[in-house]
């Protein structure tokens, strides 16, 4: 019996429906797509609906990325549109491509 893959939790913390938010949920879905593939939850909190949520996670600015799991809890600050950055932030190691 192999060892159940773990589901790596992720929420993305936005203020409604900007440029820079969907920037940030698109680019994340396209990362975890790449790497993740089957085994991720995205959810996505809108602070304009829900502020009271930005305390538990102490989110300061947005969009925010927060991985709760696998731990350690990790966060990135902005539209993750620099892969390599945000795969070092989640810690996450590419896919080596087959040549």
């Amino acid at each position: 019996m192999k060892p159940k893959e773990e589901i790596w939790e992720l929420r993305l913390y936005v203020a409604g429906n900007t440029a820079k938010s969907n920037a940030a949920l698109t680019n994340l879905k396209k990362y975890c797509e790449e790497h993740l593939q089957g085994k991720y939850v995205i959810e996505v909190i809108d602070l304009l609906k829900q502020p009271q949520l930005a305390e538990g996670d102490q989110i300061l600015a947005i969009p925010t990325l927060v991985k709760k799991v696998p731990e350690p809890i990790r966060k990135i600050i902005g539209d993750l549109s620099n892969e390599a950055k945000v795969l070092v932030g989640l810690n996450i190691r590419p896919v080596k491509k087959s040549t």
